[in-house]
């Protein structure tokens, strides 16, 4: 039997979800989140290592490495990123925002000591951060139900369809030799999440149920950049039908309630 190459690794785990969801004969409320028994045990995964390794490595980074370090390796990565952003938002038709990300890697990978400095922040150039999961939402893909990966965290269907792309569109993922590339992206991982510390403490202490609550943030978020902050109003009143609990009729019939009402 031959194996599954690596690369299929986030389809493998979108099968594994539907899977267990089949077999486990689990129900939501949640039309969004059909798969909410996967991705709640996925969850809790991910959160056992981010407490035992990640959080702890990430905290003794923050208070170990000089400020300005963290500053330089976050605007290195960022840099990097800017190019594939460049390339989805001319995809998305967006030529202006496309072409000012193809500026700021040009001054910034330059003037800025191969992306240590964010000159073109100063410069007034500003930064998108455009992915192929957003290109394939502006193109008309509908996102999908929610899913949580297992070590990458929360995505949805079309996300995950596009984290092939986006793996290739990273300019890390061809640095020689691979030693370095190992530990660049390691360092990328766990600056990433000491940026996040604040945030997550304060998650940790506000949310009763911080799956939802992550869910529900995530989904809402991937909707606004998609529509970059301008998300059509039948589209929210569609998100909010879909998120709202069935009544049953005197019947026994499940109706959909919608949470947005129409105006009178």
């Amino acid at each position: 039997m031959k194996h599954m190459p690596v690369s299929a690794g986030p389809l493998r785990a979108l099968a594994a979800a539907a899977v267990v969801a089949l077999l486990s004969g689990c129900a939501t409320t949640n039309l969004q989140d059909p798969l909410e028994g996967y991705n709640r045990t996925v969850f809790r995964f991910n959160d056992a290592v981010d407490r035992t390794v990640l959080k702890p490595t990430a905290t003794a980074y923050k208070n170990v490495t000089p400020g300005f370090v963290q500053t330089g390796v976050n605007n290195f990565f960022g840099n990097l990123s800017d190019a594939w952003s460049a390339v989805n938002n001319l995809l998305q038709g967006k030529g202006q925002a496309g072409m000012g990300d193809v500026t700021r890697v040009a001054v910034n990978s330059t003037f800025g000591i191969f992306g240590l400095l964010d000159i073109a922040s100063e410069a007034g150039i500003p930064k998108h951060n455009e992915d192929f999961g957003q290109t394939l939402g502006v193109w008309g893909v509908p996102s999908g139900p929610f899913v949580m990966l297992p070590l990458l965290g929360p995505s949805t269907v079309r996300d995950t369809a596009a984290l092939p792309a986006d793996i290739g569109g990273d300019i890390w993922k061809y640095k020689e030799p691979a030693n370095w590339r190992n530990i660049g992206a390691a360092v990328r991982v766990v600056d990433k999440r000491a940026t996040l510390l604040d945030a997550g403490n304060l998650l940790e202490d506000a949310a009763l149920d911080r799956y939802e609550f992550i869910r529900d943030g995530y989904m809402q978020r991937r909707q606004s950049q998609v529509y970059d902050g301008n998300v059509p109003r039948e589209t929210q009143a569609d998100e909010a039908t879909s998120n709202a609990e069935p009544a049953a009729d005197p019947a026994g019939k499940a109706v959909a309630e919608p949470a947005v009402k129409p105006a009178q």
